[in-house]
């Protein structure tokens, strides 16, 4: 591994992402990703008595579907770096019971999805281990119940406000021998904490959006490239309101944004016309996770893309620090990947 910069990880070894799972609830089966999800719940309950233990359920699925589709024996997993929403990040602590393996528990809200999988390809391409798998979990119910309200209470939202993601993602990351061609991890650009003093957490979209530009800003800084190296950018859950902001800091800070695709997972995995209840897009850990395990590595496998960054964004707020009047701090994690043939 290579540090560019002061942010940047290069991983010389190009990990492979050997199989991938995405499992998603009933609204997110209706949205227009639908046929790259692995496995849809046709319930939010998934035959479980708590939200908890259905968020728990779905995480399980997810890790089991990863390494059944990249063909690796559980026995064969030597690590598991995963996190979620929840208090003490207990879907996924609970999830990495069934594994057995060792287990780093992270959180980076809804930048865990990359921020695990960055550490995954790092215990990889350091020759730490040969197989480990990233993955990271949401659900509607359990978010609402934990940061704002239940639903049974049926508040209402204002129009900034996101829809979190009944969804989780896994990936089983493992060495480079050239049996497999991609998609490889190419480089991980870690993100800095960015605080505005914001501190309405119906409007993370704004929140979130500096952590973004901050981020890319430093990844193309570290790297030497420009956005036209990638066929796709996308954001984690910036959503329809923090995705322009996003646009605009970009455009002041002089990345060339228009030479690329620039994109929103929380504006892709839900049709916002049809699906009114999402407000403003999607948002939860699940949200880039399912979107790139399931939509993004199918268009890298397929060659339809060759080259995408991902930028995973998450508010690093607690319902205790909401309560005390505390800003919400934010962070972006950004994990480029390929398809395979020519170098990074």
């Amino acid at each position: 591994m290579k540090q560019l910069g002061s942010q940047t990880w290069k991983f010389t070894n190009r990990p492979v992402i050997l199989g991938s799972s995405a499992v998603v609830g009933p609204e997110e089966g209706e949205g227009p990703l639908a046929s790259s999800f692995d496995f849809i719940y046709d319930s939010l309950e998934m035959g479980e008595k708590t939200w908890e233990k259905a968020e728990r359920a779905l995480f399980e699925k997810a890790s089991k579907l990863a390494l059944m589709n990249a063909n690796l024996e559980q026995e064969k997993l030597e690590f598991f770096v995963g996190g979620d929403l929840m208090n003490q990040i207990i879907s996924s602590s609970f999830a990495a019971r069934k594994l057995g393996v060792p287990y780093l528990g992270v959180f980076g809200a809804c930048s865990t999805s990359m921020e695990s999988l960055a550490i995954a390809s790092m215990i990889v391409d350091s020759g730490g281990g040969k197989y480990a798998l990233a993955g990271t979990s949401s659900h509607n119910c359990t978010v609402e119940k934990q940061f704002r309200y239940p639903t049974e209470y049926g508040s209402q939202k204002p129009p900034t406000a996101q829809y979190t993601v009944t969804g989780s993602g896994c990936a089983v990351v493992g060495v480079n021998d050239g049996t497999v061609k991609g998609p490889y991890v190419v480089s991980a650009t870690l993100g800095r904490i960015m605080d505005l003093g914001l501190k309405d957490p119906f409007n993370m979209g704004t929140a979130m959006a500096p952590a973004a530009v901050d981020t890319i800003t430093a990844h193309f800084r570290d790297t030497g490239l420009s956005p036209g190296h990638y066929d796709l950018i996308v954001t984690g859950d910036l959503a329809s309101v923090g995705l322009p902001i996003a646009k605009e800091l970009l455009a002041k800070e002089g990345i060339p944004m228009e030479q690329t695709v620039f994109n929103d997972c929380g504006l892709m995995i839900y049709d916002l016309d049809k699906q009114k209840y999402v407000i403003a897009g999607g948002s939860g850990c699940g949200c880039s996770a399912v979107v790139t395990y399931g939509h993004i590595l199918s268009r890298l496998k397929k060659g339809e893309l060759k080259r995408v960054l991902i930028v995973a964004t998450g508010a690093l707020l607690s319902p205790l620090s909401y309560q005390q009047g505390e800003s919400i701090p934010c962070v972006a994690h950004a994990v480029a990947l390929e398809s395979g043939g020519e170098e990074a």
